[in-house]
């Protein structure tokens, strides 16, 4: 597949929306979580519309709720937007309580389409990846740049696993169940 002027259009709009925003648990540019969703997307033999909703999945939630919102639904289309309502938590600020928002998305995800599943797990795939780098790299000290504790992240993921695999089976989806099944050996370890 070669990728076209709007995928550059996606990827200069993301640029702008995120360029003063940093991961959580160090200073790596979120920009960088957005290219790696994208790619995750791609290489699983996602669409560029797709990989457009990848690189634009955390804009309406992080970045201007429904007024961003009304911008991607302008420049890059009703289905774009479907996509990244679906991956969205929440527009509303402030933010509902945490379990809320989370019970949310997985409703959206139980609900959504297959463009939805594929780029939230491309998400959360490269966040479980992260999280698993951070934890060898700062140890549990790690979790002090969440907001909830440890055991409730872990439930998240593997509520997450278990709609994912209300879709099927897939090289992507064993790799997200092996990161929890680290996540879950780490957190062991720490009792």
């Amino acid at each position: 597949m070669i990728l076209t002027k709007r995928f550059t259009d996606a990827l200069t709009y993301a640029c702008t929306l995120h360029c003063q925003q940093t991961r959580k648990a160090d200073e790596t540019p979120y920009i960088a979580h957005l290219l790696s969703v994208a790619a995750l997307v791609l290489e699983d033999g996602g669409s560029e519309t797709e990989a457009i909703a990848a690189l634009l999945h955390d804009a309406i939630e992080d970045q201007g709720g429904e007024a961003t919102r009304q911008r991607i639904l302008g420049r890059f289309g009703e289905e774009v937007t479907a996509i990244v309502e679906g991956c969205t938590e929440s527009n509303q600020m402030p933010k509902p309580p945490w379990r809320d928002r989370k019970l949310r998305y997985l409703q959206n995800i139980r609900n959504g389409s297959p463009s939805v599943v594929r780029v939230s797990l491309a998400d959360k795939l490269h966040n479980g990846r992260s999280l698993l780098f951070q934890l060898q790299r700062q140890g549990s000290s790690v979790w002090r740049h969440f907001h909830q504790p440890s055991e409730d992240i872990l439930w998240f993921y593997q509520e997450l696993l278990a709609v994912y695999q209300e879709w099927g089976i897939s090289v992507r989806i064993e790799e997200f169940a092996e990161i929890i099944s680290r996540l879950s050996r780490f957190l062991e370890s720490e009792d």
